[in-house]
């Protein structure tokens, strides 16, 4: 074959992929359009032809029914796949401005330490301060705080906690909403939760009401903060509850 021939074959490859990754994101190609060209994806099975299945996690269609059963063989599809799935849902992850679905499929394939290895390199892009889209980031810590297969206690809540001090309110509280949720590890958590508490820049009642009932409904103990700064804290702006020795407790209704 010349090489004029090969590049001609290369073309043609290239552009049915680019076709039917095209299809596969159009959100207003008919679903059983959007199906064929999924399963061309799955036959052509490179990383490109897999990452632009992954792409199809990126947007919901009009009708629930159908997004949910496209959604759902994607996913079915990146799991049997295995460990071919892995690079290409590293790459949406990255890239694509959703994370919920991928992270859930990498769950199901890829060890804990591989895990590990994605979501540290997504905070690292993701770092705790101001962006002016953060929805990223409250989808990570809400995948975080509902995985129940870390390794070792702490591990969810040393990754989550500095979160707690981020620009965005919605991400302050979703980090709160992890923890709550996560495998209870005092150690990690109830310094972080005190002092986010206790941040003089923290105007959110909604989320001083949120770190409280976390608190209370763990009986952790208020010790290693200003307890004369908490009780000052808990008596002008939280009078759902009150400090019992070295408790925050919800009062009696």
């Amino acid at each position: 074959m010349g090489i004029f021939d090969l590049l001609s074959k290369e073309g043609r490859a290239k552009g049915k992929l680019d076709s039917l990754i095209k299809k596969t994101t159009h959100k207003h190609v008919q679903s059983a359009d959007r199906f064929a060209a999924m399963e061309g994806l799955k036959e052509i099975g490179t990383d490109d032809a897999l990452y632009g299945l992954c792409r199809r996690f990126s947007f919901v269609y009009d009708k629930s029914q159908q997004d949910e059963e496209e959604k759902q063989w994607v996913e079915d599809t990146l799991v049997d796949l295995g460990d071919r799935s892995i690079g290409p849902l590293r790459r949406f992850i990255m890239q694509g401005e959703t994370v919920s679905f991928p992270l859930r499929v990498l769950e199901k394939i890829a060890s804990p330490d591989k895990l590990f290895e994605v979501v540290d390199e997504l905070m690292a892009r993701e770092e705790p301060g101001y962006t002016r889209h953060p929805e990223k980031k409250v989808q990570l810590l809400g995948w975080l705080g509902d995985w129940k297969a870390a390794p070792a206690p702490g591990d969810i809540t040393r990754r989550v906690a500095p979160y707690l001090k981020d620009f965005d309110e919605g991400v302050r509280f979703a980090a709160i909403e992890a923890l709550a949720h996560a495998k209870p590890h005092e150690e990690t958590s109830r310094l972080p939760l005190l002092e986010a508490l206790l941040r003089p820049e923290e105007e959110s009642r909604r989320i001083l009401v949120r770190l409280s009932e976390v608190l209370a409904d763990r009986n952790w103990t208020t010790a290693g903060v200003d307890a004369e700064a908490l009780a000052k804290l808990v008596a002008a702006k939280l009078p759902e509850f009150t400090l019992v020795k070295d408790r925050l407790v919800r009062k009696a209704k």
